[in-house]
């Protein structure tokens, strides 16, 4: 039988690195959720459209100009903007605050959420976000909090920017970690937070392998007699 795995959590815990291995290890398909948000954002963005203004990000997406979808290749998820594959520019931190900002709007909310629960249909997949086992997938099979310290992960982020030849300081990276963890947690519509069945998977102190075998070892007890 299929089986749906819920993993959330607050930006720089490694939602998208650890579900990418997970759901690799269990030859299910993996969807980050958050990229379909980042893609809005960076539609906003590039349109000029105010990322504050919730009436004018909601009539950018009722116009049909932002159009969002996901293929997959080779199991790996690539993320559509009006027909363009968008997975490299959503990367950004700009793509990044944008999307924040959108996914506090119902309409946004709405539409992205349709589409997640329609790609969870009839197979065994695994999405990642930050609303999945509440109101994504509240029916989910497995439900994971995956978190780690604010510091750590902006310690994470700024080796990531590192690599692709960015650098800035740490108390900037943190301040903008704990500036979205705010407002992630305290909008009004679907805000981030713990499901009451999630188990909390806090990889501060794991290497990125064992935080993939804890969350492979609560799948496997979870999942007894599904395939």
């Amino acid at each position: 039988m299929p089986f749906a795995i819920a993993i959330d959590g607050p930006v720089g815990a490694g939602k998208s690195t650890i579900s990418d291995q997970v759901a690799e290890r269990l030859h299910i398909l993996h969807m980050d959720t958050g990229a379909m948000y980042r893609a809005v954002g960076l539609s906003c963005l590039r349109a000029g459209v105010d990322i504050n203004d919730e009436a004018a990000v909601t009539k950018h997406l009722q116009d049909g100009k932002a159009e969002v979808c996901v293929r997959y290749a080779d199991s790996l998820q690539h993320t559509l903007l009006n027909g363009e594959d968008v997975s490299t520019a959503i990367r950004t931190q700009e793509a990044g605050t944008a999307a924040s900002a959108v996914s506090r709007y119902q309409a946004v909310r709405h539409a992205m959420v349709a589409l997640q629960r329609d790609f969870a249909k009839g197979q065994s997949v695994l999405l990642d976000g930050r609303d999945i086992g509440t109101v994504v997938l509240p029916h989910a099979d497995v439900k994971i909090f995956l978190t780690s310290s604010d510091a750590i992960r902006a310690e994470r982020r700024q080796k990531q920017l590192a690599e692709k030849g960015e650098f800035r300081s740490f108390e900037e990276i943190l301040a903008e970690v704990r500036a979205r963890d705010l407002q992630d947690e305290t909008r009004a519509i679907d805000p981030l937070r713990k499901a009451d069945d999630a188990v909390i998977v806090d990889s501060t102190e794991l290497t990125i392998e064992e935080t993939v075998d804890a969350i492979l070892s609560i799948v496997h007890q979870r999942t007894a007699g599904k395939a």
